[in-house]
């Protein structure tokens, strides 16, 4: 059984393989309206969402299958005090295979400990969100036919923007891709993404905050909200909430075949004005997101022809270690019975196998 919770649990070959897949429905979709007869897919939203959500429940309905689940923590056990455990290992019983946000980094791990059914990370806090990357993936190479030797971009929330971590663990495993990292020095991209993917790798990168001076060596600008919730100081949200606003005096030294990506939901930092450049691609990238997850649907149920070429954890040397995770938003802090697991990172550094927060 497979899961999908960390964008690098497939392998290049893998990925390739689902976005060629995604690529397929995206033109033929009548080839795949009932491939999911008789399926059923959890949608478990602790954590508002529309377009991921919203996004699993199409592709499942465009596979033939079926849907059930919640859209908030308030309606589901988990306002009774229900663990993440006891939820997905009851709802194993009741689905095929569950799509889960939860608001705690770590929470898609936890929950794949106890699930008898495939489970896909939908976002887990301010951790990861690998459907998005592969939405991402699927957009830029549509784009630029390739997903090796980019420029790209990404402004804003750095630091707690799961979309950001997950597509540059994505993007390291391909050559010669540069990253320019904007953003204010409070929201820069999380160390263990720098000293684990980026040093490790065939790429290059640099930390920058002036976006107008990065614009013409794009190839991508990925925007991000500066998210309120991420915060607990909601001081320091109002202080930078504005940093980066795109507008289309930014795009006028922008490459022509540059695109403009965003997760959503954008609050201001791209103007409505932008949306009219062709080089603006976030509501093409939004509605590519149905074919990958339908894809990567197929997949995980053992209806296309997955490789087996499965990556494997390699963070799997476990470290004996009595120690409380540094992390508030990690799910070995929400919930009293889940136990910190800690392992050693390739560069010799201890962290939490849940929220991938260094020891030290």
């Amino acid at each position: 059984m497979r899961h999908l919770i960390d964008p690098l649990y497939f392998s290049v070959k893998e990925t390739e393989a689902l976005l060629d897949v995604a690529d397929d429905i995206c033109e033929n979709r009548e080839k795949y309206a009932h491939k999911c007869d008789g399926k059923i897919l959890a949608t478990l939203f602790f954590e508002p969402s529309t377009r991921t959500r919203l996004s699993f429940e199409s592709a499942m309905m465009r596979l033939g299958g079926k849907v059930l689940g919640f859209s908030s923590a308030s309606s589901s056990s988990a306002a009774k005090g229900e663990s993440v455990g006891d939820t997905v290992s009851v709802i194993s019983y009741y689905a095929d295979i569950i799509a889960m946000r939860h608001p705690k980094d770590g929470s898609a791990f936890r929950a794949s400990q106890y699930t008898k059914i495939p489970i896909i990370n939908a976002g887990d806090g301010g951790h990861h969100h690998p459907t998005q990357t592969l939405t991402d993936l699927m957009t830029i190479r549509r784009r630029h036919g390739r997903l090796d030797n980019l420029t790209v971009g990404f402004c804003g929330d750095l630091k707690y923007g799961r979309t950001v971590h997950s597509l540059v663990k994505a993007l390291s495993r391909y050559k010669g891709n540069h990253f320019v990292f904007i953003s204010p020095e409070e929201l820069k991209v999380p160390g263990y993404i720098i000293e684990e993917y980026l040093k490790n790798s065939e790429c290059t990168f640099e930390e920058v905050t002036d976006l107008s001076a990065a614009m013409p060596g794009l190839d991508i600008l990925y925007m991000t909200r500066i998210q309120r919730e991420r915060f607990e100081d909601i001081e320091e949200y109002e202080r930078l909430k504005n940093s980066y606003i795109l507008t289309p005096e930014h795009l006028v030294t922008a490459k022509k075949d540059m695109a403009v990506l965003h997760p959503l939901p954008r609050v201001n930092e791209i103007t409505l004005a932008v949306d009219d450049d062709e080089r603006a691609k976030y509501f093409e990238q939004a509605g590519n997101g149905v074919y990958v997850r339908m894809a990567l649907i197929l997949s995980l149920l053992g209806m296309t022809d997955f490789d087996t070429d499965k990556v494997e954890d390699h963070h799997d040397e476990v470290i004996e270690l009595d120690h409380v995770c540094k992390n508030g938003r990690c799910i070995t802090n929400a919930e009293d019975e889940t136990m910190p697991i800690y392992v050693k990172g390739e560069n010799g550094r201890i962290r939490c196998k849940f929220c991938d927060q260094y020891v030290d």
